[in-house]
């Protein structure tokens, strides 16, 4: 078969929900379930140090849609339908003559289930779900096509919604095409409060590896670990057959394939759910990306935020990247060209609390307003230092500096840089209370200790 080869590029954006980083085996996970994406970070680009701004699923979707903060597209937290006045991903292509699809769950309009025209973000083709979690199981898979009819998907969730981007891209071959997949796995079920994996999944994956910060902290990763690696592990299969479906097309060398997830999971160690907080285990994510621009690019340890996926994807396509957008295109990066990249990255939190967190190559540092709620308003004039962590010392993020005298110059410095990336993403200038000094930590330290005088970085 002769080869077609595309002027433009076609883009697939394989979207996870709630995956920790450290479920590939890139960042070291040993139970070999993600050989697909594993692949494709090593023949492509690994952003190995990758981030979500808002660990919160609508908040965290707006941002890879629009290229904007919570706070500036006003999606701050769930259940805020994303303006028709706001421009996505799926407007910018299709300007530039793409034919743009969206498959999956949505989070960006009003109700559960079926989405009107008008808050589907610009897209053309659709087959989606606002809150998939509400309206479908992990076997019985609910969706929505453009005329809002119900339509059920056979096969396990994962395995139904490939089947209908694959479907989609083998009758789409005649122009480029901007399609966006987004699955609800390895979310947990909300009305089982479980990780429901393919039937038989769950035991090859319970009790045999735990990661660090959860053997420390407990949590209810003991129930749900081997359901959560279950789902992990069809997710990596069903990006494998997506992406032997473009070798079959002939779309291989001219399709970028972006993979991430809008945040992570703690499995309630750092309050009484999921992924609401400014840690690790919330916030850093999977992010490879393969095709045109980025094969043989290798690692990219630059601290990278989800929003500066939209303007890299833009950027590969050839189409100029808007100014409102706040992130920064990858590119400069990948061609070793001169550019100013942020030694930090900076995190949003609503819902649990209006937070705000900056995490630099080895310190994170957190604030959050007491006495507001956190589904009520998207920030605050006033914060007060919630933790400080020496990831360098402290990995597993086991040790609250906060308040201690030995890191009040580091704690100064930091919370300059976080009011600065605060006002940089149109936030007011707002006061932080220090914490209550205190001597010496009040628990052991099960890592070395180090002084504020070591690197800031």
């Amino acid at each position: 078969m002769k080869k077609q080869k595309r002027e433009q590029p076609n883009v697939v954006v394989f979207f996870t929900d709630q995956q920790r980083w450290d479920t590939t085996g890139v960042h070291g996970n040993p139970l070999e379930l993600t050989p697909n994406f594993d692949r494709m970070a090593m023949q492509g680009t690994h952003v190995s140090h990758s981030f979500t701004c808002q660990p919160v699923c609508g908040p965290a979707r707006s941002c890879l849609q629009t290229g904007l903060y919570p706070t500036t597209s006003g999606c701050f937290k769930n259940n805020i339908a994303l303006s028709d006045k706001t421009k996505t991903l799926a407007h910018y292509f299709g300007e530039a003559g793409y034919q743009t699809g969206y498959i999956g769950k949505w989070h960006l309009a009003n109700g559960r289930g079926p989405v009107v025209e008008s808050e589907r973000g610009g897209y053309e083709y659709w087959l989606a779900a606002n809150a998939l979690e509400l309206c479908s199981d992990s076997y019985h898979t609910v969706v929505y096509n453009n005329d809002c009819e119900q339509v059920e998907l056979p096969g396990y969730r994962v395995d139904a919604l490939t089947d209908a981007a694959i479907r989609y891209m083998d009758n789409h071959k005649e122009q480029p095409f901007f399609l966006f997949v987004s699955y609800l796995e390895p979310h947990h079920q909300n009305h089982l409060d479980d990780y429901p994996p393919p039937i038989g999944y769950r035991d090859k994956y319970t009790g045999r590896w735990i990661p660090g910060d959860l053997q420390g902290l407990g949590g209810s990763s003991g129930q749900h670990l081997g359901g959560y690696f279950g789902m992990v592990k069809r997710l990596d299969e069903a990006l494998g057959r997506m992406l032997d479906a473009l070798q079959s097309m002939n779309f291989a060398d001219d399709t970028i394939v972006l993979f991430t997830s809008d945040h992570g999971c703690h499995f309630k160690t750092r309050n009484d759910e999921y992924k609401r907080s400014c840690h690790e285990s919330s916030i850093r994510v999977p992010t490879a990306i393969r095709g045109p621009g980025f094969n043989g690019k290798g690692w990219l340890n630059e601290l990278v935020s989800l929003i500066d996926l939209p303007p890299t994807l833009l950027d590969a396509a050839g189409i100029p990247i808007p100014e409102q957008m706040q992130g920064r295109s990858l590119l400069p990066l990948l061609k070793g060209t001169d550019c100013e990249w942020p030694d930090d990255v900076f995190i949003q939190i609503s819902e649990s609390q209006i937070g705000r967190a900056i995490r630099t190559k080895r310190w994170k540092y957190s604030v959050v307003a007491t006495g507001v709620d956190g589904y009520s308003s998207p920030n605050s004039s006033h914060y007060e230092e919630e933790y400080l962590y020496d990831l360098l010392a402290d990995p597993h993020e086991l040790n609250n500096l906060i308040g201690l005298q030995a890191y009040h110059e580091t704690t100064k410095v930091l919370g300059e840089r976080l009011i600065r990336r605060m006002k940089e993403a149109g936030e007011l200038t707002p006061e932080i209370i220090r914490a209550p000094e205190r001597q010496a930590l009040q628990h052991t330290l099960r890592f070395r200790n180090v002084t504020n005088e070591e690197s800031l970085q």
